[in-house]
C-alpha cells in the first residue's frame, strides 16, 4: 500500500493492484469447496460417498452436492468461505465492466448483469438447501448453470487484446463445456442403469467443473493487472490499447471465431423487438397448426370411424385463393388485418362446444396459412426481409418444440388447454396480438409479379418441395421426443431418452437452420440430399442410438433445406407453390394416418404398416424441390452477403440461442430422479391398474393428463398399464402423455412400441424399477395391430413380470383368437409371479377368455365372478391377490379404471402358501369384508358412495377383498 502522492496524471490515493481481487476470489472460492471436502472426508467419509444405490467400496469419492450438503461442520465451512467470496466476486464483476465498457455498447452491461445474477443465484443454491426447499434449490442451481453460458462467451467476446488471457479462456471454456457430456453420461449410468462406481466417476467430472468455473474467472488477474484501486488506469488497456505482440486484428479475429461473431452486432432495441415479435409470431403459426390435428382427431375418435369433420384438415390450402389476382392484391395490401384474423385460432379455448371449437381453429389456421403465404410472396422482392421472415418462421418451429418440451409435450396455447390443465391461453393471446402488430408494421413490398426472377424455375417442383419439407418438419420435428420414441426398444435403456436427450434433436435443428441460411447453395446439392436420404433410411430401419443418429441427420437436413426451398417458393405464384404444396402436404398427413388407421378408412389395407413408403415419398418430394434449386443455382451467380442481412441473421441466431438455453434449463429441471418408492412398502403390497385413456382427450375435448394424474395418485397405484397412448402423429399433436404422468407421479415408464410400429399404443408406468422389457406385435392378419409389453419389475427384491396388452377389434375374431394363443404362450413362458393388465374383448368364462386363463398361461382371473366385463381384464399368477375395485371414469375417457392389490410373497413359506392357492380356487377367491384385512390392503375411502369429481366405486359399488381362511 502506498501513501498519497502526486503524479503527472493527478493525485493518487493509496493503491493496490486490482489483480489481487481476482486472486482473493480464486483462493476463497477454492477454500470453500476444498475445506468442505477435507472436513467431510475426515469426519463422514463413508456417509458422503454413499448414494441411494451403493456405498463404499463401490463408491469411494464424494460428489460436490454430498460434500457441501447438510452435514455439520463441513457445510458451515463451505458457507463461511462462500460468504467471504461474495465481496471479491462483486468487485470482480464491477472491475470487468469498467475494463470492457464502452460508450454506446450494450454487451458489457449485459455481461455485468449476468455476472451479478450468477452471484445471487450462487447464494441461492448455497443457502437454500435441497432439504430446505428442493424446488427453489433446483431453480437457483439451474439458473446459475444456464447463466454460465452467456457469462463465458460474453467474457471471451469482451476480452481485451491480451493474448495470454484469451488463450487461457479458450482452453478453460473448452475444458468446462467438454466435461459436461461425460458427466451427464455417467450420471445416467448411475441414475438410470445403476452401474456401481459410476457415481464416483461422475463426481470427478463434477469437481472438474468447479475447478474450471473458478479458474475461468481467475484469468481476470491477467487483465486486472492494468488497474489499481482506487481507480486509475495505468496501462490504457481499458481504452483498447494492444499490449501484446500479436496484431489487434489477429486477436479480434480469434475472438470472433470463438463467439461466431454473434456478439459483434450493433445493438438496437427496435431490432430486438422486431426479432422477438417475428419469432413469436412464427411460434403462434406452428402452435395453431399443430393444434388443428388434435381437435380434428376428437371426432373420428368418438365416432369410431370417419366423421366428416376430417375435411378441416384442408384448412391449410387457403393459399389457393391467392391465385385470384384481385383477392391476392386485397390480402397483400391488408396483411395486418389477415394476420390479426388468424389469431381467432388462439381464442378457440373459449368455445366450449367441440364442433364450434374446431370451426374456430380451422378458420384461424386457414387465415394463418393465407397470411404467411402472402407475406412471403410480398417480401420476395427484398432478399433480406424475405430471409428474416423465413428465419422467424423456422425459429418459431424450434421455439414450439422447446415450449412443448417444457410443458411435457403439450403446448400451453393449444385449444385443448386451459388454466385447469396447464394452459396459458390468455398470456399467449396477449403476446400474439402484440407480436402480430409488430410483425406487420412494415408495408408490403409486392402485390404482383415484379421481377424476371419470378419466371425462373418450376412452380410445380417448388410446390413438391414445399410439401415434402413441410410434412417432414411437422411430423418429425414439431416435438423433440417423436424420433426418440421411433427408436425406443425398452429396458435396459439402449438408446436416447426424451429427457434429457431431446436437446440433441433441437441442437441438430438449430445447426441445420444456421447452415441452410449461411450456405444455401451447399445444402441444395445432390450430395447433401443423399446424406439426408441416408439419415431417413437409418431412422426408419434401425433402433436405439444408431437409429437416433439417422434422426439427427434428417433433423439437420430438413431444417437446412427448408430455407432454400421456401425462399424459391416465395418467388413463384403463391397459389401454386403454397396452395398446391399444402394440398400435397395434407395428402401426406392422411397417408401418415392411414398406415395405422387402415382398419377404419377406405383403401387403408393398401398402405397398412408402410411408414417406409411415407419416408420414401417425403424424400422424393424434397428431391423434386432440390432438383428445382440445382437448376436455378446453375444459372445464377452467388450474391455477396449484404451487411444488413448479416445484422438480422445475428439477431435471429441469438434468438435461437435463447430458445436453446430455455430448452436446456427445462431439461435440467425435468431430469429424472429415479428414486421412486411404492405406496405401501412396509406391507409389500403392489397396487396394479389398467386404463384405456382414449388418447388423452376427455369428453369435452380437453387434454386429460391432469385429471388422470389425480385419479391415479389418489388410488395409490404402483403399476399401471395405459392403452391408446401413442399420440406421436400429426393428427394427435405429436404428444406423449406418459412423460407428464411418469414425472408428476414419480414412476418409471416404458412407452411401448413406438410410432413407427403402427399401433394405437400400450404403455407401462411403475414405481418399481423396470429391469427388462420387450415389445411385441401380436398376430393381426386382418385388423389393427395388437401391441404388448412384457416387463420384469424389481418388486421388493422379487422379480415380477407384468404384461400390458391391447387385443384386436370385435369385428376380427380370427385376429383375436391368434392373439390369445400368442399371449397365453408368452405368459406361460414365465415362471415368475406375473400380472396381465389388458384389453381382451371377450366375455368372462367364454371364448378366448379360456385361452388367456388356462394351463398354458398359468394365469388366474382377478375374480371370475365379475360377469359384467368385456374389454378390460386383470389376470395374475404366483401372487396373493388381496383386493379388486372398479372405478368410474367420469368424463376423462370412455373406459373405467380397474385396480387390483397384490401381496408379493417373501420367503419359502409364503411362496408355498401362494403356490397352494394356485390349485385351490375356493381358498384363492374367498372374499372377506373390508374390516378383516389390514389397513394397507384397503382401497381409499375417498371413492365410496358418490365419490369425488364423478369417480366412485361402481358395478359392485365397493371394493372386493380376499383373504384365505
Amino acid at each position: 500500500m502506498s501513501k498519497y502522492k502526486d503524479k503527472d496524471m493527478g493525485a493518487e490515493v493509496a493503491t493496490i493492484n486490482a489483480k489481487w481481487v481476482s486472486w482473493s476470489h480464486t483462493v476463497l472460492a477454492y477454500a470453500a469447496f476444498f475445506s468442505a471436502l477435507s472436513v467431510g472426508i475426515s469426519l463422514h467419509y463413508h456417509k458422503i460417498v454413499k448414494n441411494e444405490f451403493y456405498g463404499y467400496p463401490q463408491e469411494w469419492f464424494p460428489s460436490v452436492s454430498a460434500t457441501i450438503g447438510d452435514r455439520y461442520p463441513e457445510r458451515s465451512f463451505f458457507m463461511l468461505f462462500i460468504a467471504l467470496t461474495s465481496g471479491p466476486r462483486f468487485a470482480l464483476v464491477g472491475l470487468w465492466y469498467l475494463l470492457t465498457g464502452r460508450p454506446g455498447k450494450i454487451l458489457p452491461k449485459f455481461v455485468a448483469g449476468i455476472g451479478i445474477f450468477r452471484t445471487l443465484t450462487c447464494g441461492g443454491w448455497t443457502y437454500v438447501t435441497s432439504t430446505d426447499d428442493h424446488d427453489w434449490h433446483d431453480i437457483f442451481m439451474i439458473s446459475y448453470l444456464v447463466a454460465t453460458i452467456p457469462w463465458t462467451f460474453g467474457c471471451i467476446a469482451l476480452s481485451p487484446p491480451n493474448a495470454a488471457a484469451i488463450k487461457y479462456r479458450r482452453y478453460i471454456a473448452t475444458a468446462f463445456f467438454g466435461t459436461i457430456p461425460p458427466m451427464i453420461y455417467f450420471f445416467i449410468q448411475h441414475k438410470v442403469h445403476r452401474v456401481a462406481g459410476a457415481y464416483t466417476t461422475y463426481s470427478f467430472f463434477e469437481w472438474s467443473l468447479i475447478l474450471y468455473d473458478v479458474a475461468f474467472d481467475a484469468v481476470t488477474a491477467l487483465d486486472f493487472d492494468t488497474f489499481e484501486i482506487v481507480v486509475r488506469d495505468v496501462k490504457g488497456l481499458s481504452k483498447g490499447v494492444n499490449i501484446s505482440s500479436k496484431p489487434t486484428v489477429a486477436l479480434e479475429s480469434e475472438k470472433k471465431k470463438l463467439t461466431a461473431g454473434l456478439l459483434d452486432a450493433k445493438f438496437s432495441w427496435r431490432e430486438v423487438f422486431d426479432t422477438a415479435a417475428e419469432v413469436y409470431h412464427g411460434f403462434v403459426f406452428w402452435s395453431m397448426l399443430t393444434g388443428l390435428g388434435i381437435v380434428i382427431w376428437y371426432f373420428p375418435l368418438w365416432h369410431m370411424g370417419i366423421s366428416g369433420y376430417e375435411a378441416f384438415v384442408m384448412s391449410t390450402i387457403s393459399p389457393f385463393l391467392l391465385g385470384i389476382r384481385p383477392l391476392r392484391s386485397l390480402v397483400t395490401q391488408n396483411l395486418r388485418t389477415c394476420h390479426f384474423l388468424s389469431l381467432a385460432g388462439l381464442l378457440a379455448w373459449q368455445v366450449k362446444d367441440p364442433a364450434y371449437r374446431l370451426f374456430t381453429v380451422g378458420f384461424g389456421v386457414a387465415m394463418s396459412c393465407l397470411s404467411w403465404a402472402a407475406t412471403l410472396y410480398s417480401e420476395s422482392v427484398h432478399p433480406v426481409r424475405l430471409e428474416s421472415r423465413i428465419l422467424a418462421w423456422s425459429v418459431g418451429l424450434v421455439m414450439s418444440s422447446a415450449v412443448k418440451f417444457a410443458w411435457q409435450t403439450n403446448n400451453p396455447i393449444w385449444p385443448i388447454m386451459h388454466a385447469a390443465n396447464g394452459g396459458y391461453n390468455v398470456a399467449g393471446l396477449v403476446l400474439a396480438i402484440v407480436a402480430s402488430w409488430r410483425f406487420t408494421r412494415k408495408a408490403p413490398l409486392n402485390t404482383g409479379i415484379a421481377t424476371s426472377d419470378k419466371q425462373d424455375g418450376s412452380s410445380f417442383l417448388a410446390a413438391l418441395g414445399v410439401a415434402g419439407v413441410f410434412f417432414g418438419l411437422h411430423s418429425l420435428l414439431s416435438d423433440s421426443s417423436t424420433m426418440i420414441l421411433w427408436v425406443w426398444e425398452g429396458y435396459p435403456v439402449r438408446g436416447p431418452l426424451s429427457v434429457p436427450h431431446g436437446w440433441f434433436t433441437v441442437g441438430a435443428m438449430t445447426a441445420g437452420l444456421l447452415m441452410g441460411i449461411r450456405h444455401p447453395r451447399f445444402v441444395s446439392t445432390w450430395s447433401v440430399y443423399g446424406v439426408g436420404c441416408v439419415g431417413a433410411a437409418i431412422l426408419t430401419l434401425y433402433p436405439n442410438w444408431f437409429g437416433y443418429l439417422g434422426a439427427l441427420i434428417i433433423a439437420f437436413y430438413l431444417m437446412a433445406i427448408a430455407s432454400p426451398i421456401f425462399t424459391e417458393a416465395s418467388k413463384k405464384s403463391p397459389a401454386m407453390t403454397f396452395g398446391l404444396g399444402f394440398f400435397l402436404y395434407n395428402v401426406m398427413v392422411l397417408f401418415h394416418v392411414w398406415v395405422v388407421a387402415y382398419a377404419f378408412v377406405p383403401g387403408g389395407p393398401l398402405v397398412r404398416e408402410h411408414t417406409d413408403w411415407i419416408m420414401i415419398t417425403m424424400m422424393l418430394l424434397i428431391g423434386a424441390g432440390v432438383f428445382n434449386l440445382i437448376s436455378l443455382n446453375s444459372r445464377r451467380r452467388e450474391n455477396r452477403e449484404l451487411p444488413s442481412r448479416s445484422q438480422h441473421r445475428k439477431y435471429h441466431t441469438l434468438a435461437l440461442g435463447i430458445v436453446n438455453l430455455f430448452f436446456i434449463a427445462a431439461a435440467m429441471r425435468r431430469f429424472p430422479t429415479n428414486d421412486f418408492k411404492p405406496y405401501h412398502e412396509d406391507a409389500k403390497v403392489m397396487t396394479a391398474g389398467i386404463w384405456t385413456i382414449h388418447f388423452s382427450l376427455d369428453n369435452d375435448m380437453w387434454s386429460s393428463e391432469y385429471r388422470m394424474r389425480d385419479l391415479i395418485k389418489e388410488l395409490e397405484i404402483d403399476v399401471i398399464g395405459l392403452l391408446e397412448t401413442d399420440l406421436q402423429r400429426i393428427i394427435m399433436g405429436n404428444r406423449d402423455t406418459t412423460q407428464f404422468l411418469a414425472e408428476d407421479l414419480g414412476m418409471y415408464v416404458d412407452y411401448g412400441p413406438g410410432p413407427n410400429k403402427h399401433t394405437w399404443g400400450a404403455a407401462l408406468l411403475s414405481r418399481f424399477p423396470i429391469m427388462n422389457s420387450t415389445h411385441h406385435l401380436l398376430p393381426s392378419p386382418v385388423g389393427e395391430l395388437a401391441p404388448a409389453i412384457h416387463a420384469t419389475l424389481d418388486v421388493y427384491g422379487e422379480l415380477v413380470d407384468v404384461f400390458v396388452f391391447h387385443s384386436g377389434q370385435e369385428e376380427d375374431p380370427e385376429d383375436r383368437r391368434l392373439q390369445s394363443e400368442y399371449l397365453a404362450k408368452l405368459m406361460g413362458s414365465s415362471s415368475r409371479p406375473s400380472v396381465l393388465l389388458s384389453y381382451l374383448v371377450t366375455k368372462p368364462l367364454k371364448g378366448n377368455y379360456n385361452t388367456y386363463v388356462s394351463k398354458t398361461s398359468g394365469m388366474h382371473d382377478v375374480d371370475p365372478r365379475d360377469w359384467d366385463r368385456w374389454c378390460q381384464y386383470i389376470l395374475y399368477k404366483h401372487l396373493q391377490r388381496v383386493g379388486y375395485a372398479r372405478i368410474s371414469r367420469s368424463t376423462i375417457t370412455d373406459t373405467e379404471l380397474q385396480v387390483a392389490k397384490f401381496v408379493v410373497p417373501k420367503g419359502e413359506a409364503e411362496k408355498a402358501q401362494v403356490a397352494a392357492m394356485d390349485s385351490d380356487s375356493t381358498t384363492r377367491d374367498r372374499r372377506v369384508s373390508e374390516g378383516e384385512v389390514p389397513e394397507s390392503w384397503r382401497f381409499p375411502a375417498l371413492f365410496k358412495g358418490k365419490g369425488v369429481r364423478g369417480h366412485q366405486y361402481h358395478v359392485f359399488k365397493e371394493p372386493w377383498y380376499y383373504k384365505p381362511s
